[in-house]
Parts: C-alpha cells; sequence; structure tokens
C-alpha cells in the first residue's frame, strides 16, 4: 500500500479552509481523513475514525485544549472540517478515573462539553481518541491488518509480523472499557505507532496528520506483504460459471422469493445490487463456500450493514422459475434461523431485546456473485461494498491460516448495541422507497417530469428514451442513481433488453409507465395508410411491446406492481384533424382494460392518465396554434380552455402518476388531468 498524501495538496486546504475560519490542524486532519476515506481497503461507509487534539477559544475568549473527533453520521471519504466536532478535552481525561460508565452516561458526557451543541455526537471511540495523547489518530477497518487480526492464534502471526511496532489489544466492545483497554495498551509501550484490536481495526498515531496517516499506511503494508508471501495459488473456480441467464432475470427471481419471504411487518420490497468479480466472484466460487459464508464479519462494525452471515443459495438453473423456488426455501429458513439467533442472544439481556427485520442484506449465489440488499439504490451499494470487503478479507484470512472472527454473542451484541444502531439514522422512509419506475419517453416533459415525482418520492428511476444522449441528459437533470437507457420501444428486442437491464441494476421493477408516445395529425379520411401505421406502431404497439416485458417481470417477482398509461384524453374526446392519434389511443385505452382484467389476480394494478394540452415536444408552439385555429379559439386561451380555467403542466400529470402508482385497491380507472373537460369524462 502506497501513501497518498501530497503536500501541495494538504498545503492547499490549509488555505482553503483557513479562509473559512479553520485552524491548520482541523485542515489537515480534514485532508488526512479523506485519503483514508478514499481507499476502500482502509474503510468503507461511515467506517473507521480520525482526530487531532488542538486549542479552540472556549465562551469567554480563553483558549482550552480541546478534542475535534469524527462526528456520526460522516463519512471520512467526504469529511468536512465539521464534520469533526469540537471537544473539551480536560472533562474526558477526567472520565478514565470513572469505575465504570454506561454507554448512556458516556454519550451524554461527550454532548455537554461540545463546543458547539448544535454539531454531530462525536464518535462512539471518542474516549479511547482522548486518553491516547497522541495528537493525531487515525483508526481503520484495514482489509490486510483484519486477515491477521481474525486468526486462531492471531496474536502472535502479528507480533510476528510487527514486531514492537505495535500494541496488541484483545477484543473488547467499543465505548469506556475499550478506551481504558486502549489507553493501558499504549502506557505499557508508548512508542508504538499504533494498536491492533483484535478482530476489529488498527489505529495509528503521529505527532503531525502526516505522520499519523504514512504510519496506517505502513502498517497495512506489513500485513499485504505477509498475506502476499502466503498467497495460495488461484484455484479452479468451483461450481462451473452460472449459466448465461441474464443477471435481470436472475435477480428479479431472487427478488421475488425474498419478498415472498418476508413476514409481516417486514417490507416486501428491497433494492439489489450485484457484484460478480473479484473477491465477490472469487469467495462465490470457492467449494467452501457454505462453511466460510458463516463464520461471521470481518469487523463487527459491519453486522448492522450486512447481518452476521449472508443467505447462500446454489448456482441459478436454466429453470429459473424452478431456482426461485429454492430460493425461496432458502431465504425462509434464513428467517427462521435469524429468529433463533436472537431468540437465543436476546434473552442474555433483562428486559429483552426488540427483534431487527430477520430478512438477510447479503445473498452469495454459488458461480456467480454477492448481493447486496437495502431500501434503495445507496443502501444496496453500501452492503454489497461490505460484502467485498468481507470476501476480500476471509480469503486473505485463508491465505495466512484461517478465517476465524467473533463469536455469535459478540456479533450479536454489537448488532443489538443502541449506539450501533444510532448509525442507521432516525428518518422514515418515503412512500415509494423500495420501489424501482421505469419510465419510456423519459426525455420528454411529461417522461422526464414522471421520473422527477417519482424520484421525489423515494424511487429508484430507470428513464428509456430514443438515444443515449436525451436519456442521459434527462436523468442527470432528475439526481444520482437514476438509469439512462437508449430504447426504440417500438421494437420488442430492445424494451426486452432494457428491462433486463433495469433488473440488473436495481433488482427488478414495481412500477412500469408507458410513456412514449408521438402525435401524428390529419383529417382521417386524407391521412395516408403508412402515416396511420406509423402511428399505431407509436402509440399502440409500442405500449404493447412494453406493457407486455413489464407484465413479464411483474410475474417473475410476484409481488404484484403497477403498470400505468399515458393514454390522453384524445382517446375519449377526439378533437377534429387528430384522427391518427387520437383512433390509436383509443385502442391504447382498450389495452389498458384488457391488461387490467387479466393481471389483477396476480396483484398488478393497471390505470390510465389522460392528460390535454400539455406544453411538450408532442404538444409544440406550431401545434398548440393549429390546434386553437382547429377549435376557433385565440392562440393564447387554447391552453387554459378548460372548467378550472388554468393551464395543465407536466408536473401535474407527473402527480397523477404517482397517485395512480399509490392507489392499492384501484385498477382499470382513468384519471383526467385537463383541468376539467365534460367531453372527456370517463365516467
Amino acid at each position: 500500500m502506497q501513501s497518498r498524501w501530497d503536500e501541495a495538496r494538504a498545503r492547499a486546504c490549509v488555505v482553503e479552509w483557513g479562509g473559512k475560519g479553520i485552524c491548520e490542524d482541523l485542515a489537515l486532519r480534514t485532508y488526512s481523513a479523506r485519503l483514508l476515506g478514499a481507499d476502500p481497503a482502509l474503510v468503507l461507509h461511515g467506517g473507521g475514525n480520525t482526530s487531532v487534539k488542538t486549542r479552540a477559544l472556549d465562551l469567554f475568549g480563553e483558549e482550552i485544549d480541546v478534542l475535534c473527533i469524527k462526528g456520526s453520521g460522516w463519512d471520512l471519504a467526504t469529511i468536512e472540517p465539521a464534520g469533526h466536532p469540537v471537544v473539551r478535552l480536560s472533562p474526558l481525561l477526567r472520565l478514565r478515573e470513572l469505575g465504570a460508565l454506561s454507554d448512556e452516561a458516556m454519550v451524554n458526557a461527550l454532548r455537554q462539553n461540545l463546543l458547539d451543541q448544535g454539531a454531530a455526537n462525536p464518535s462512539v471511540e471518542t474516549l479511547l481518541h482522548a486518553f491516547i495523547p497522541a495528537k493525531f489518530i487515525d483508526h481503520t477497518h484495514a482489509v490486510a491488518v483484519l486477515a491477521l487480526a481474525n486468526q486462531p492464534e492471531a496474536r502472535a502471526i502479528l507480533e510476528n509480523a510487527y514486531g514492537e511496532r505495535v500494541g496488541i489489544v484483545p477484543y473488547v466492545m467499543p465505548g469506556f472499557d475499550l478506551a481504558r483497554a486502549a489507553a493501558r495498551a499504549w502506557e505499557e509501550r508508548p512508542d508504538v505507532e499504533g494498536l491492533i484490536l483484535l478482530n476489529h481495526g488498527v489505529f495509528s498515531f503521529g505527532a503531525t496528520a502526516r505522520e499519523s496517516y504514512e504510519r496506517m499506511i505502513a502498517l497495512v503494508d506489513v500485513a499485504e506483504t505477509v498475506i502476499e508471501k502466503r498467497r495460495r495459488p488461484a484455484s479452479t473456480p468451483w461450481p462451473p460459471s452460472a449459466p448465461s441467464i441474464g443477471h435481470g432475470e436472475i435477480l428479479s427471481t431472487l427478488r421475488g422469493a425474498l419478498g415472498r419471504a418476508a413476514p409481516d411487518q417486514v417490507p416486501r420490497r428491497w433494492i439489489l445490487d450485484l457484484r460478480t468479480k473479484g473477491a465477490a466472484a472469487a469467495v462465490a466460487s470457492d467449494p467452501g463456500l457454505a462453511d466460510l459464508a458463516h463464520r461471521g464479519v470481518a469487523t463487527p462494525d459491519h453486522v448492522i450493514r450486512t447481518k452476521r452471515a449472508p443467505l447462500v443459495l446454489a448456482a441459478p438453473t436454466p429453470d429459473l422459475e424452478a431456482w426461485g423456488r429454492v430460493a425461496l426455501v432458502a431465504a425462509r429458513a434464513y428467517v427462521e434461523d435469524y429468529r433463533a439467533y436472537f431468540e437465543r442472544n436476546a434473552a442474555r439481556f433483562p428486559g429483552g431485546k426488540r427483534a431487527l427485520d430477520p430478512l438477510p442484506r447479503v445473498v452469495a449465489i454459488e458461480g456467480l456473485g454477492l448481493v447486496g440488499l437495502g431500501a434503495n439504490a445507496g443502501a444496496a451499494a453500501m452492503a454489497a461494498d461490505i460484502a467485498e470487503s468481507w470476501a476480500a478479507t476471509l480469503l486473505a484470512a485463508e491465505d495466512v491460516g484461517r478465517f476465524r472472527p467473533l463469536g455469535e454473542e459478540a456479533t450479536f451484541d454489537m448488532e443489538y448495541w443502541s449506539l450501533e444502531q444510532a448509525k442507521l439514522g432516525k428518518g422514515g422512509e418515503r412512500r415509494l422507497e423500495r420501489h424501482v419506475v421505469v419510465v419510456t419517453g423519459g426525455a420528454g416533459a411529461i417522461g422526464a417530469a414522471i421520473g422527477a415525482a417519482f424520484a421525489a418520492e423515494g424511487a429508484q428511476i430507470a428513464l428509456l428514451d430514443l438515444t443515449d444522449e436525451t436519456a442521459t441528459a434527462a436523468a442527470a437533470a432528475i439526481g444520482r442513481e437514476v438509469l439512462p437507457l437508449a430504447c426504440d420501444v417500438t421494437d420488442v428486442g430492445a424494451v426486452e433488453a432494457a428491462l433486463e437491464r433495469v433488473c440488473a441494476r436495481f433488482g427488478g421493477v414495481d412500477i412500469a409507465v408507458s410513456n412514449a408516445g408521438t402525435a401524428i395529425t390529419g383529417m382521417i379520411a386524407d391521412v395516408s395508410g403508412e402515416d396511420l401505421r406509423r402511428s399505431f406502431e407509436i402509440n399502440f404497439f409500442a405500449h404493447q411491446n412494453f406493457a407486455s416485458a413489464a407484465v413479464g417481470v411483474l410475474r417473475r417477482q410476484g409481488l404484484g406492481g403497477a403498470l400505468l398509461f399515458n393514454v390522453s384524453k384524445q382517446a375519449i374526446n377526439p378533437g377534429p384533424d387528430f384522427g391518427p392519434y387520437g383512433i390509436a389511443k383509443a385502442a391504447e385505452l382498450a389495452l389498458m382494460r384488457q391488461y387490467a382484467l387479466e393481471h389483477g389476480g396476480q396483484g398488478i394494478r393497471v390505470n390510465a392518465v389522460n392528460p390535454d394540452r400539455i406544453r411538450s415536444g408532442l404538444l409544440t408552439k406550431d401545434m398548440i396554434a393549429a390546434r386553437a385555429q382547429a377549435r376557433n379559439l385565440p392562440a393564447a386561451d387554447y391552453m387554459r380552455s378548460n372548467l378550472l380555467g388554468e393551464e395543465v403542466t407536466a408536473a401535474d400529470v407527473a402527480q397523477a402518476f404517482v397517485f395512480a402508482a399509490l392507489m392499492k385497491k384501484t385498477t382499470g380507472a382513468v384519471i383526467p388531468v385537463d383541468g376539467g373537460n365534460v367531453g372527456a369524462m370517463p365516467r
């Protein structure tokens, strides 16, 4: 492992943040913390912590000793100076005089001594950083070090690798007791470069930010060298690679099995993130996967993201329906095993514990890879990232000797530790979190508005449009984790390929919005057969192509869902010179009703939204003028010629689609979004 310290960049950070009133110590602390956070071999997703002891002004303008320590909820990769809350140091040092200190009292003491009461809670390992007098302290969960620290003979291996360079601390739960144990280890050998906590991680110390950071890199490099010298030759993958089934098909089948295995009161929908390369592929192809998977987590900090063990499934077979049934049985068994694990361990606590949901957060599929589960794409990626780190750690540990992490009781104590649970956040889920929404015509005014409206409700969005450029631009306008896909919806193969990619990215589909269309005008007696066929190809057959493929995914999952059509008021209230468009839309309305009739028994709700007079690429300025003339209206009045006298926007239409998706007991309905048009009222 190589140092990434850049002195010029470090000085630039001092200047940049110094201009905002940040002292040099904290500026360099932030810079080096980011260097650690940028390397997934060191820390992942809020893991690890960093601190610096410096001086600050109190309320009276007097300089006092303070500890700036990473705050709860901050990620080292993106941390700002504010991510290191400032705590009075002297009161923290006095806490060591106590014989015992509960977690609640510790957290209270930390908050009482914040200089800014609005700051985040200081790390649960604040006292460890306080009790060791080094100016800069770094803490990571480095993969290589954990591979050595999770061995039956870990102490001997570490002493042989590091000699006198580090102190070794037996595993202790984070908090007051660990802080005292680490301080005692440092006091026995105050010249060490750092400490290694068995089954947990590694600390480095320094008089400067650079020294502490580069000591961390050097300590990790030692572990990497030990592993490399003992690395076994790569073995032939086992079992054979999974058959050539699309990843999207596999994931949507798995997603359905997990959803159906969920007990009452547990969410049935999860976003999935598949990893099929590197350590994920290697561990999934290891003959000992079943044993390795149930050994435990590489560091207890990870258990809240991944649970203690993944669900292990056999390699997918060409008969995916049969494989899905096997996966369902396995998922239900996992649920029962987790419940038993909870009951065994909760009995040790007076007053008991409240069980978390029993579904896995990681699935290991033989011959394929690792799958992370989460309420959204970010959470699923987090679980998958940690699963990859776990895989890399255990494989390296097996090269050195035997991967033996903490046992069940210690892992349970961390999983159900109130301070660890606090890391998961307190906010509730948005209404459509866990849902995957696919929108065709996603770059048009209405399609983009639909995507944005569903994203605001917490859904994962895939936007399909005719070209990569238009889809990508529309996705970028909505924000992160929107999947843009080029797709000609008149091409059955292109539609099926697009939905396969959506399922491969997010795990499945929950809400399919068939929105793409084009306006072809002219008197019906005069329209050419070619134009009429083109209108039907886009405004009817394309909807059938998309609906058929989407329903195929929904049926495979077995979780129900919503199929929504943008029909247009023309289907009910035709306008002059709009026959080629309106007749195709009338056929689309009939298509919607047929899907509602045939798939209600599978929990698939099928509804239509009928907008009218929406400014878009379909209804251009020139077309507005032409339609106004056809209705003998001034162009200025045409857009608000309705009962409410209000112009209807794409955002209004988008909200109707959200409403349709949220209606749990309605199917076959038509929702007008036209400001009020008696002729277009469906009932």
